[in-house]
């Protein structure tokens, strides 16, 4: 589990989050004596405005990158490399999204291990993916494959059998009076389609055929 470094610990995301967006809320409509916790991140912005457009004005390109930053956190967590793609998007420098991009991983809002950590625990408990689909997943997010390897390495195989075996019976039963023969290659396609290598999507297969009713015999 990843240390914040303000203490926090990474299932403490939510939150976290949650107390940005507040904050962000409170700084929009012009209450700045409560952000003195955010490290002074993000410049105070007259009534009516938000930071991003206050900053802009000003000409100051660094509280212009911080109220992006934040206003993009305040809706879901995001990967260091997203936000440097939305910062780019915005025609900010790479200099200056660098700059605030560090300062924001500093104070714990950008924390790049913590994300892969919330991703795989929500991808495999959800949808039931498994490691190799759960890798493309935080690659397309940005997440840097040392980061990667280290959050997956912490996957439980029993766990990502027994979730193999959830998903094959779910689906089974509707695959019931198929020939076992399509009812394997369905079974088969789905569990690759999630990422689970071949030897075991067809020990799980087979256990749960096995198991299944229509194919016990007396």
């Amino acid at each position: 589990m990843t240390t914040q470094p303000d203490g926090r610990r990474g299932g403490d995301a939510a939150a976290a989050l949650d107390e940005l967006r507040a904050a962000v809320a409170r700084l929009e409509r012009g209450e700045h004596g409560e952000l003195a916790d955010l490290g002074e991140l993000v410049d105070e912005a007259p009534d009516g405005e938000t930071p991003e457009d206050g900053a802009e004005q000003r000409g100051d390109p660094y509280a212009v990158a911080r109220a992006i930053v934040l206003r993009q956190l305040t809706n879901a967590p995001k990967t260091r490399e997203q936000l440097r793609q939305a910062l780019a998007r915005k025609g900010c420098p790479p200099d200056v999204a660098e700059s605030v991009l560090d300062r924001m991983t500093e104070v714990g809002l950008v924390d790049d291990a913590a994300y892969a950590e919330m991703l795989v625990r929500s991808k495999q408990a959800g949808a039931g993916l498994a490691r190799r689909a759960l890798a493309h997943q935080l690659r397309t997010k940005g997440v840097d494959d040392d980061t990667a390897a280290a959050v997956l390495d912490d996957v439980d195989p029993a766990q990502e059998r027994r979730r193999a075996r959830e998903l094959v019976d779910k689906r089974l039963r509707t695959l019931h009076g198929l020939d076992v023969t399509v009812q394997t290659r369905r079974l088969a396609g789905m569990l690759a389609r999630k990422g689970y290598p071949g030897d075991v999507a067809y020990a799980v297969i087979r256990d749960a055929l096995a198991d299944a009713p229509e194919h016990r015999r007396d």
